[in-house]
């Protein structure tokens, strides 16, 4: 099958996500995965990472995969059937004990992509991303795929950064990418909350001190303020994750200090 760009390499016994990018711009993806920690997972075959360009498949000299949309309005539409052409490759390439790639495709008309997609996606043996240009995809593309997927309420000019973001988040949830893993349960949104404040050298820093009780060495102590601090971020910041948080009796006594501290 005809590659374009998207160096990956042998997977490894210890792969555990294939990714498949159909892409027009296979080298903003080659560009983010060779360094950091994707890029080590990458080089020690936790992670495959392919792409496939439907220019591949364009039945016309000019290799062009966008046409005028029916019914007039500005802009190109990307046409179905590359598309469809540049899956069906992939799909052939998969080994017969390989199981069928799951299809997302990027587009801003979808749901929005967040840390408990990601974890349901990183649950998976292999994703297939499908990234958009111009002014969007021919309505037909749409049933072509599993599910689609949103960064966010905003356009970009195309879906390969929506596929990294998508690629790193998973990724990093997968055994053996992040270094420690038990930092993966106390980042922001792992149960519902931000993360709370952290610190580190110099103790003070332009009259600015680090909180007493983090240096204390009471970890029972800490990991209340911890707790309590993250409610106060979230609740502030973000009051529609607060909104949907399982509140224990902890987290209300939590709340209510935060309360008569801020006179609330």
């Amino acid at each position: 099958m005809p590659q374009a760009g998207c160096f990956s390499p042998r997977p490894t016994p210890q792969l555990r996500m294939r990714y498949r990018v159909v892409t027009l711009f296979p080298e903003l993806i080659d560009a983010a995965i060779g360094v950091g920690l994707l890029g080590k997972a990458v080089a020690a075959g936790r992670v495959d990472v392919r792409c496939l360009s439907p220019r591949v498949f364009a039945t016309n000299k000019h290799q062009s995969v966008d046409d005028t949309p029916y019914g007039g309005g500005s802009g190109m539409v990307l046409s179905v059937e590359p598309i469809a052409k540049a899956l069906d490759a992939l799909e052939e390439e998969r080994a017969a004990d390989e199981p069928r790639s799951h299809r997302v495709l990027l587009t801003p008309a979808a749901p929005r992509f967040d840390q408990a997609a990601a974890r349901r996606l990183a649950a998976l043996p292999s994703l297939t991303l499908i990234c958009g240009r111009y002014e969007g995809f021919d309505e037909r593309v749409r049933s072509l795929v599993d599910e689609e997927i949103s960064l966010g309420d905003f356009v970009l000019n195309g879906g390969e950064i929506a596929a990294l973001a998508i690629i790193e988040a998973t990724a990093r949830l997968l055994p053996g990418v992040i270094g420690n893993e038990r930092s993966l349960d106390e980042e922001s949104h792992s149960a519902g909350v931000l993360e709370y404040p952290q610190f580190t050298r110099p103790r003070v820093f332009r009259e600015q001190e680090v909180p007493a009780i983090l240096l204390s060495g009471d970890h029972a102590r800490i990991a209340r303020w911890r707790r309590r601090e993250a409610l106060r971020r979230t609740r502030s910041l973000r009051p529609d994750l607060f909104a949907q948080l399982e509140l224990s009796a902890q987290d209300r006594k939590l709340l209510a200090e935060l309360d008569t501290e801020e006179g609330t």
